[in-house]
């Protein structure tokens, strides 16, 4: 096990010297979304306050599966993938890897939102371990799911990014990111319950004081859950596919 993290640290300490800190990554994992909030909450007589677990969703969403889904195609094209099977390292210390490294950065710029709300805004926080488990758990199940959308056997980042972008833009919509899942209609509440995201929003709308649809404990419990489920998704599709991916 020590052995295993070890390789898995190395390859998370690879991932973000080479694929992380750069000028695409920023901007897709703090500009984009940023920006789109801005422009949905443009204009809209709303409190600041309730902008806040909004803000602070998205930045953990995009920030944590901005990287992720490009590695394995980047790696496939450059033909580093097979010095790594070779060393030899086993597909989940390879994905967990990859997880570390943008469960590292998902973690360390969704603290940016967090700042801007407690000292511009002013947002209360009335329950930091909440908000501080939710940022935790969120940021692994968003790695994991970025990790997830580099599962096809392509050499392709475009390809991924686009699949990647598919399932990223709507769960936004529809998870209580401009709109609370308490306002929303009650066949619409069905569909948000599906989304990580949306428990997400609804664990920080919680820790910051606000009405919620679900309890703190559900959301901190489903959160648990999809990132378990999604680990061993991840981990099932990717050993399928290593033989194709290593034969492109």
């Amino acid at each position: 096990m020590t052995a295993a993290l070890r390789r898995s640290w190395c390859i998370a300490k690879k991932d973000i010297r080479i694929y992380y800190n750069r000028g695409p990554v920023i901007i897709f994992g703090i500009l984009f979304p940023a920006f789109l909030f801005m422009a949905f909450v443009w204009g809209r007589q709303v409190p600041p306050h309730s902008l806040v677990p909004g803000l602070i969703g998205m930045a953990l969403f995009f920030t944590s599966s901005a990287t992720t889904p490009a590695v394995f195609p980047f790696e496939t094209r450059t033909r580093t993938l097979e010095r790594l099977i070779a060393a030899p390292v086993t597909v989940p210390v390879l994905i967990a890897g990859d997880v570390i490294a943008a469960f590292i950065y998902g973690v360390f710029l969704s603290l940016i939102p967090v700042v801007i709300s407690l000292s511009v805004i002013g947002a209360p926080v009335y329950s930091p371990l909440l908000l501080a488990a939710t940022i935790v758990l969120s940021a692994f199940c968003f790695a994991v799911l970025g990790s997830l959308f580099s599962a096809p056997p392509t050499d392709n980042p475009s390809s991924i990014m686009t699949i990647a972008n598919l399932v990223r833009l709507p769960l936004i919509f529809v998870s209580g990111i401009f709109q609370p899942v308490t306002q929303m209609a009650p066949w619409f509440k069905g569909v948000a319950a599906l989304s990580p995201l949306t428990y997400t929003t609804e664990a920080v709308r919680s820790a910051f004081g606000q009405s919620v649809a679900f309890p703190p404990g559900v959301c901190l419990l489903a959160l648990v859950g999809f990132c378990v489920g999604l680990w061993v998704v991840t981990i099932t599709l990717h050993r399928r596919n290593m033989p194709r991916r290593l034969s492109l």
